[in-house]
């Protein structure tokens, strides 16, 4: 009997073979499961040398809402291409195609460890959705629904 559950973690060098982004965007640092098809955890550590943090807020840092969703979407970008059994290229692009009913609960700041769960809701015609929920201490701080699509570039000619 096969299962789809890869039981090994995925480190930062194996997340970077999957996910088309680079610092100072990277957002997760560690994979924890993945079943292919259908979720994935993964973790972000948040520190106080993040560059968003001397403007965000200078007198109490606060990690911003918008990118804790940009990190559960990467993990379903980790989670799309290693279901689609495929990376990323310079051809094609991840982008987001909606983000629906995102809630942030609690504030993130340095030193706190964020798990991102992210499940495949469906796939239709290349759009992909998903829910995710980010935890800190076991503490909803955020969820969202959101949706994603591969995209071909168009090559501009000179």
């Amino acid at each position: 009997m096969t299962t789809n559950i890869e039981s090994t973690s995925m480190d930062i060098h194996e997340i970077l073979e999957h996910l088309p982004h680079r610092y100072p965007f990277v957002l997760i640092d560690r994979i924890v499961s993945l079943e292919l098809g259908k979720e994935i955890t993964a973790l972000k550590n948040v520190t106080i040398n993040e560059p968003f943090f001397p403007g965000h807020f200078p007198h109490h840092p606060v990690m911003p809402g918008v990118l804790i969703v940009e990190a559960m979407a990467q993990a379903a970008a980790v989670l799309s291409f290693k279901t689609m059994g495929a990376k990323p290229s310079d051809d094609s692009v991840y982008y987001f195609a909606g983000i629906d009913s995102a809630r942030f609960k609690k504030p993130v700041s340095p030193g706190d460890q964020v798990i991102l769960n992210v499940k495949i809701d469906r796939i239709l015609k290349g759009i992909w959705k998903y829910s995710g929920v980010a935890r800190v201490d076991g503490v909803v701080v955020a969820e969202a629904e959101m949706m994603c699509i591969l995209k071909t570039i168009e090559k501009k000619e000179k």
